[in-house]
């Protein structure tokens, strides 16, 4: 991983109820980058070293995912709904020494970043969302072809021990699957040799197969709960929110990827770019373009 981050150090940081595994580099503001599922902090590697440059960059890997722990579930699937791990990554930044901070997150990545920019409007400068619309559009606008593309919602979010028994059988087979049909190309020409490795590494592993399937729980109630409370309430993230998604994304199942988010920010913009889902993999140049303009443009 040294050769997918140079010039990063590496920390591990005691949260409340969780060990969360970060890298960090360069000098300069500072970017949390937040990853999704199936991936860990390494979907960032083609981008991270180009924004240390300019930006202290931090990629922590989500509690379940990567080298971070995997604490219990709970009942209500708190433990791994977005605002745990929200407070998870503002106790990160806190440890690093900041208070104040921007955020870029991918698929569940994202979901934690716009979560973080509802419940600590203090703490998040900027936030940019790659390939998501809010869970509240998703559930809520469930479409027959929308959920044939997101059919993984409905399976990890199914009780336990269902989802984790049947991936358990191929779990890194189950994970190509997964992003490979997620890709414009529908393959894994997309991803580094080097970053599939550390995938399947930790893809495989009995613990992290069920943690990732309570985040998906967790979507489906917690999470969703608090989007709906959010949402009625007429709540708004006031930070300069950034929406990019790939023009063959999750999100273009949608009406209007744009016009969602501007339900849910004040000062929102966004764009399509040529990809798939997985922008930062599979257009890294046009997603670095894009966050550098965002995170470095006044008025956000």
């Amino acid at each position: 991983m040294r050769d997918l981050f140079p010039g990063f150090e590496t920390r591990t940081i005691e949260t409340i109820g969780a060990e969360i595994f970060l890298r960090v580099g360069g000098s300069g503001p500072p970017v949390l980058m937040l990853h999704g599922y199936p991936q860990t902090h390494a979907m960032f590697h083609k981008i991270a070293p180009d924004l240390a440059r300019n930006f202290t960059v931090v990629v922590p890997d989500l509690r379940g995912y990567g080298d971070s722990s995997c604490p219990a579930n709970d009942p209500d699937n708190f433990t791994y709904s977005k605002r745990a791990m929200g407070q998870d990554m503002v106790h990160v930044m806190q440890a690093l020494g900041f208070t104040l901070f921007n955020v870029v997150g991918h698929d569940r990545g994202g979901r934690v970043a716009y979560r973080m920019a509802l419940d600590y409007p203090e703490r998040v400068q900027r936030l940019a969302v790659l390939d998501i619309v809010p869970t509240h559009a998703m559930w809520h606008g469930l479409s027959v072809d929308l959920a044939m593309k997101v059919y993984h919602w409905l399976f990890l979010a199914q009780p336990s021990p269902l989802p984790e028994m049947l991936i358990a059988r191929a779990p890194n087979d189950y994970q190509d699957y997964t992003m490979a049909t997620w890709t414009k190309t529908h393959d894994l020409s997309a991803f580094a040799e080097d970053a599939l490795r550390h995938y399947h590494r930790f893809f495989a592993d009995p613990a992290h197969i069920k943690a990732t399937c309570d985040d998906y729980r967790a979507g489906q109630t917690y999470d969703l709960h608090a989007d709906e409370a959010d949402f009625e309430a007429g709540n708004k993230i006031t930070c300069p929110l950034f929406a990019l998604w790939g023009d063959a994304g999750i999100p273009g199942e949608t009406e209007s990827p744009l016009e969602i988010w501007r339900q849910w920010g004040s000062r929102v913009s966004g764009m399509a770019i040529d990809s798939g889902h997985f922008v930062a993999e599979e257009n890294p140049e046009a997603t670095l373009l894009a966050l550098v303009q965002f995170l470095t443009t006044k008025d956000g």
